[in-house]
C-alpha cells in the first residue's frame, strides 16, 4: 500500500502564498478595458530555457479558479518540457472569457503586447479555446509566438501530435497491464473530444478500440460518434462505465474522491493536465486501487514538442519521431515507480526535477 498524504483544505487567501507554493518566478495579471482582456500569465521555472506553454481561454467561475489553473499548468509545463527533454522552462497564460463571444482580433493582439513586454522569457502559443488564427493575430505585436498557421512558417495546430504521444503513452500503459500494447478490442471511455481529444478517437478507433465519448459540445460529440461508431455516454456517467481505459482529455482534477470511489478501469491516459486533483493524495490512491496511471505531463508532451520543432526550425517528422519516444519513457516510468515503490506521477516529477537540478550547476559558472 501507498501512504496517502492528507493535503491542508483550508483555502489560501493570500495570492503570494499560492505562488510560493508552486514556486514559480514570476506571475503577471495583464487587464486592458478597451478590449475587455483579463489575463493571467505564469512564469514557473527557466532553467532550462524561456518558459513556453499555451494560453487558454475559459469562463472560469471566479478570477481565484483562474489563478489557481494557470499556476497548476505552468508548473505542469516545466515538468513536461523537462522529461521531454527539451531545452524550455515552463509557463502558461490563460484568458478569462468565453470564447466564441469574447474573443475578437483586438483582444488577441492587445494580449500579444503583455507578452511581448516580457521580452522572451515566456514564449506563448495555442490552448483550450485559442485557434492558430489567435496566434497569428498575436503574432503581429510580437515575436515570442508560436504555433502559428503553417501558410505563415509556423508548425501550425499541435494537437494532432499531442493526440499521437498520448496515444504513444496509452499503449504503453497497455503493455504494463495486459503485456501487448494492443487496443483493439479495448474498451475505452474518452472525457472530451475537443481538438486534441478528437485526434486521439481517430487513432483508437482505427486500432479497433471499443469507445464510448462525452463532451460539452453535443454537436461535435455526435459528429465524432457518427464518424467512429462511438458510443455516446452522459457527461456523469462516464466516471461509472465499465471500462478498460479512462481517458480524460478535457479540464483538469477529473480524478478526485468522488470520482475514484466509481472508476472501474485498469488505467488511466488521457491528454487532459493536471488530471490529479492532488497528486499526493490520488497518486498514491491509485495505486492502492491497483489502476496504472500514465502521467498527463508525460503522455501529452506532443504539443510541446511540435512547437518546439518551430522555434528550433527543425520539421514535422523530428516532432514525430520524438513524440514517438513518449512510449518508451513511459515504461521507464512505470519501472521506476515499482522499484521506489511510489506512484508514477511522483516517479515522473523526480525525473524532471532532477534534469533541472542537474542543469542549474551548468549555469552557476558565469
Amino acid at each position: 500500500m501507498i501512504e496517502v498524504k492528507e493535503l491542508a483544505t483550508a483555502p489560501e487567501t493570500s495570492v503570494f502564498s499560492q505562488i510560493s507554493g508552486y514556486q514559480h518566478e514570476q506571475v503577471v495579471f495583464c487587464h486592458d478595458h478597451e478590449t475587455g482582456l483579463k489575463a493571467i500569465i505564469g512564469v514557473h521555472n527557466t532553467v532550462l530555457g524561456p518558459a513556453l506553454g499555451g494560453t487558454r481561454m475559459w469562463t472560469y467561475a471566479s478570477e481565484a479558479e483562474a489563478l489557481r489553473d494557470v499556476l497548476r499548468l505552468s508548473r505542469g509545463m516545466t515538468y513536461k518540457s523537462a522529461i521531454s527533454g527539451l531545452n524550455l522552462g515552463g509557463g502558461k497564460a490563460v484568458i478569462i472569457g468565453d470564447s466564441k463571444k469574447d474573443k475578437t482580433e483586438a483582444m488577441m493582439r492587445k494580449f500579444g503586447r503583455f507578452v511581448n513586454n516580457l521580452n522572451g522569457k515566456y514564449i506563448t502559443a495555442e490552448d483550450m479555446g485559442m485557434t492558430t488564427q489567435d496566434m497569428a493575430y498575436i503574432g503581429m505585436e510580437t515575436k515570442h509566438v508560436a504555433g502559428l498557421p503553417e501558410s505563415q512558417g509556423g508548425s501550425g495546430d499541435p494537437s494532432p501530435v499531442t493526440a499521437y504521444g498520448t496515444y504513444m503513452g496509452m499503449k504503453a500503459a497497455a503493455k504494463k497491464a495486459w503485456g501487448h500494447d494492443s487496443l483493439a478490442g479495448k474498451k475505452i471511455s474518452v472525457q472530451g473530444t475537443g481538438h486534441v481529444g478528437g485526434y486521439l478517437i481517430d487513432y483508437l478507433a482505427k486500432e479497433g478500440a471499443q469507445l464510448f465519448i462525452t463532451d460539452i459540445d453535443q454537436e461535435r460529440l455526435q459528429r465524432i460518434a457518427a464518424n467512429t461508431g462511438a458510443t455516446v455516454v452522459g457527461l456523469d456517467e462516464i466516471y461509472d462505465l465499465d471500462v478498460d481505459i479512462y481517458s480524460p482529455c478535457a479540464m483538469g482534477a477529473t480524478i478526485n474522491d468522488h470520482t475514484l470511489q466509481r472508476l472501474k478501469c485498469q488505467v488511466i491516459a488521457g491528454c487532459a493536465n493536471n488530471q490529479l486533483q492532488d497528486e499526493n493524495v490520488h497518486g498514491p490512491a491509485l495505486v492502492n486501487r491497483g489502476i496504472i496511471y500514465a502521467p498527463d505531463f508525460l503522455i501529452n508532451a506532443g504539443g510541446i514538442i511540435n512547437v518546439y520543432s518551430e522555434v528550433k526550425k527543425l520539421n514535422r517528422e523530428w516532432a514525430m519521431q520524438q513524440t514517438e519516444q513518449i512510449y518508451n519513457t513511459t515504461l521507464n516510468i512505470f519501472a521506476k515507480a515499482e522499484a521506489d515503490g511510489t506512484h508514477t506521477q511522483k516517479a515522473a516529477t523526480e525525473l524532471a526535477q532532477k534534469r533541472i537540478d542537474d542543469m542549474a550547476k551548468i549555469k552557476q559558472t558565469y
